[in-house]
Parts: C-alpha cells; sequence; structure tokens
C-alpha cells in the first residue's frame, strides 16, 4: 500500500523553488514552473504536480536546457504573437506573451501564439484556463518525442500530442478538458511503474510491436493512441499544427534531438484564442446561455463534465489547507532539494 503524506499548500511552492533553484533554474523560470506546478497539484493532476520536479531537474542534468535565458517576444501588428523561449522551459515565455494574446484576440477577435525553441514538460490546462478567465475560449497543442505508435504501426512516430481547451462561463467553472492523444500520458506510465501496478489493457506495445501491461516494456516500446484510427489522425493534426506550421519540430526530431538523453521534449507549441464578444457580434449573454443548456442537459442525463472532479479536488484542497502526495515522491523531492 502506498503511504500519503499531507503537504500544506504553502510547502508546494516552497519545495518547487528549492529543487529548482538547487538543479540550476534562475530565479524567474523557478517561478514560474512552481506557480505552474501549485496550480496542477491542488487539482490534484498527480502526474503533472510535484512529480514534474523530477523531469526539470533530469533536463538540466541532460545539459541542453538554459534555465536563466530570458524569452524574446516578437509583437508585430498582426494577430500573431511569437514567444522564443530560446532554449528555456515554455513557461516563462507563455507568462511574459499572454497578456499581448488576450489583447489581441480582444482587438482581432482570433489570435495564435507560437512558443518556439522550448522545452516543456507541463499540463495544457492552466493555460486554457488563464485565456477562459478572460472571457475568451482557448485552445493549445503541443507534440512531445516520439513514443507512440500510429493506428497500425509498430513503432513511435508521434507524440503523445496533448490537446487542451476551455471556453468561458459566467460565474462557474468554465468547460474544460485536456488528455493525450495517447490512450495513456507519458507521466501516468511512470507513475504506474514507480507504484508497481500493471497498465490497462490497450495502450501500450513492447519493443517487438506486441500488446503489453507492464509499464517498463511500455516505456522501452511505443505507446498507443486513443480511439484506433480516430486518435492517430488528430495526434498527426497536433504534429502539423505545432510543429512545422509555427516552424517548429515535430516528435520524432525532438527525439533526434534528445539524443539519448532524458527530461523534457524539446519543440513548440501553439495556442489559439477566442473572442465570444466578436464571434457572436455582441450577443455573448444570449450564446452563454445556449451553453448553459447544453451544459444542464448532459448533467441533466447523470453524465458529467471534463474536469468536474479536478474542480471540485481543487475545492477541497484549498479548503482543508493541504494536498496529498505519495511518501517516496516527498521523499525523493527533499533529497534533491538538499533538505
Amino acid at each position: 500500500m502506498t503511504t500519503v503524506r499531507q503537504l500544506p499548500l504553502q510547502e508546494i511552492k516552497e519545495l518547487s523553488l528549492s529543487v529548482l533553484s538547487r538543479a540550476g533554474y534562475g530565479q524567474a523560470h523557478a517561478q514560474a514552473i512552481s506557480d505552474m506546478l501549485y496550480t496542477c497539484q491542488i487539482d490534484d493532476c498527480q502526474s503533472h504536480g510535484l512529480f514534474r520536479l523530477l523531469m526539470c531537474e533530469q533536463t538540466m542534468r541532460a545539459g541542453k536546457i538554459d534555465g536563466h535565458v530570458p524569452p524574446h517576444i516578437l509583437n508585430e501588428d498582426t494577430a500573431i504573437v511569437r514567444a522564443d523561449a530560446r532554449g528555456g522551459m515554455s513557461l516563462l515565455a507563455l507568462e511574459q506573451a499572454l497578456p499581448t494574446l488576450v489583447e489581441k484576440t480582444r482587438r482581432y477577435g482570433i489570435a495564435a501564439m507560437a512558443i518556439n525553441n522550448c522545452f516543456h514538460f507541463s499540463a495544457l490546462w492552466p493555460e486554457v484556463e488563464r485565456l477562459s478567465s478572460a472571457g475568451l475560449a482557448g485552445l493549445a497543442m503541443v507534440p512531445s518525442h516520439s513514443w507512440v505508435a500510429p493506428a497500425g504501426g509498430t513503432r513511435g512516430s508521434l507524440g503523445t500530442n496533448p490537446i487542451a481547451f476551455s471556453w468561458p462561463r459566467a460565474g462557474k467553472d468554465p468547460f474544460t478538458f485536456d488528455f493525450a492523444t495517447s490512450g495513456f500520458a507519458r507521466g501516468q506510465i511512470e507513475l504506474y511503474k514507480r507504484a508497481g501496478k500493471p497498465l490497462p489493457e490497450g495502450v501500450a506495445i513492447d519493443k517487438d510491436g506486441k500488446p503489453t501491461t507492464d509499464p517498463q516494456a511500455a516505456l522501452d516500446g511505443a505507446m498507443l493512441t486513443f480511439g484506433g484510427y480516430k486518435g492517430s489522425a488528430l495526434s498527426i493534426m497536433i504534429e502539423l499544427m505545432a510543429g512545422p506550421l509555427i516552424d517548429d519540430l515535430t516528435s520524432l526530431e525532438s527525439m533526434e534531438f534528445a539524443e539519448g538523453a532524458g527530461g523534457a521534449p524539446y519543440h513548440g507549441e501553439i495556442i489559439l484564442a477566442f473572442d465570444p464578444q466578436h464571434f457572436s457580434a455582441g450577443r455573448t449573454a444570449e450564446n452563454g446561455a445556449r451553453a448553459e443548456r447544453l451544459f444542464a442537459d448532459i448533467i441533466d442525463q447523470g453524465a458529467r463534465l471534463p474536469s468536474q472532479r479536478r474542480f471540485a479536488a481543487r475545492a477541497r484542497n484549498l479548503q482543508r489547507g493541504y494536498v496529498e502526495i505519495p511518501q517516496a515522491l516527498y521523499d525523493d523531492l527533499t533529497a534533491l532539494s538538499g533538505a
């Protein structure tokens, strides 16, 4: 049985900053990363919360990332914002460019951000929810490493290739989804390995292309897309949108760039933002009501909206003032922090 540790909320960022600083990240990057990890951890998103500090430390150890480089934000007179991370983590570039994306979306009705030359490890829903908190709808996509086999294939060509969307709701939590186009997120497989648990059937193949439920065999082989050919096609679309479209790497190229070193993948990210005020010709209240009628009909059937459990976890953790993480993870992180 996994031993659980109760970690006070204020210690989430303290532990994160300590690990990141000791690993070699500068203050600005460490703060941006810690803010993202806090957001994920209070929502009980274990695969993208404090657990990701291990990847951040490993990425620095691999020797390719710059933990101090400031991003360069290119703000031309178009609906596109280009944020060059210049070989750093994506999150500081995102943080610095997001206000410009919001401003451009309100000006043009639709705008896009391309984050280039970045290492990326984070969940996408905190990014699109920052847009929905500003009254905008947001859509984000990234490739990763070529860990995922296409439908009918036997080796990795695609990334886990997550896609996230958030829709603003007046006075309520937004409608948000964020999922990998692989049947399982890479971080989930690593958590299953740490816990000594077998994977569900149908999410991975071994290095010989045969189905496996062994987490290590899956890590050595390839993951599978959800939904067969449909998930595979969606994954390929994300490769194109977040790779060649924005002049950045595919998952195959990201894997080649790593040269066998561990850590976060190196690629780009695309974020699209939409202003309901522009698209509905000012009838946002009426069309917001249409959306609410749809949500109500779904809930009335006994179904739930995506992220409802995550929002409930956030409310619970904020009320009680702590999160729960595996004791083994806490021990690993305190060792990395030098405590």
